[in-house]
């Protein structure tokens, strides 16, 4: 049941992970998302299977963080997503960047832009909008009106909150899925690589997202 709930919370993160300024790109609208059942989890109306990279296994082994050779501009202490490459740059200055692997937006469901690191988060809560308790409990399925931040928790153990977005940089109970284009656009993190993150980043912060 515990697995159950975890898929299900982890279903329900990705419903929330898209800013208001690209709702008419992808087509977002939580009214018109489905549950599935034998998934356990909400699936978007423009939902298609992971990409034919995509390995669900637990046992998988995350891709290392490394210091790579940077020609980006930016200021340091700003962060570069290529979503086209699945991985996140976090500029240290000097010509030098920390690259983290990251899971990205499914397509149809990835975004590109620019904005700032709004607030952070460690272990961060999730509380389910109204809109979605009273939606699934019209179709007999009762929601948590709060899942509590800690291990079980689909935002994982920090949680980066990009400008007035509904988009976060956050970590992840599924580790094995970092590294594929399996999200609706939130940027997702193992536990480890999201609190090394964490420490390094200032509120404020630039955050470039490319495809």
């Amino acid at each position: 049941m515990l697995l159950g709930w975890i898929g299900l919370f982890a279903g329900l993160a990705l419903l929330f992970c898209a800013p208001a300024g690209a709702r008419a790109q992808s087509g977002y609208d939580p009214r018109t998302w489905s549950y599935d059942e034998a998934q356990n989890m909400l699936i978007s109306p423009s939902y298609s299977e992971p990409d034919s990279g995509y390995v669900d296994n637990p046992d998988r082994a995350p891709i290392p963080r490394e210091v790579v050779a940077s020609s980006e501009a930016e200021p340091k202490g700003s962060i570069v997503i290529n979503t086209s490459e699945r991985r996140l740059y976090y500029l240290m200055g000097n010509g030098k960047a920390l690259r983290y692997a990251v899971g990205v937006g499914k397509e149809g469901l990835s975004w590109s832009g620019r904005d700032r690191i709004s607030s952070k988060r460690q272990w961060p809560d999730w509380r389910p909008p109204a809109e979605m308790v009273a939606r699934e409990a019209a179709n007999g399925r009762e929601l948590p009106r709060y899942v509590e931040g800690g291990p079980n928790n689909p935002l994982g153990a920090r949680a980066l909150y990009i400008g007035s977005t509904l988009y976060r940089i956050h970590g992840t109970n599924q580790p094995w899925t970092v590294g594929q284009a399996n999200s609706s656009g939130c940027i997702r993190m193992t536990n480890e690589d999201v609190i090394d993150l964490f420490e390094r980043v200032d509120v404020g912060a630039q955050v470039i997202v490319r495809h």
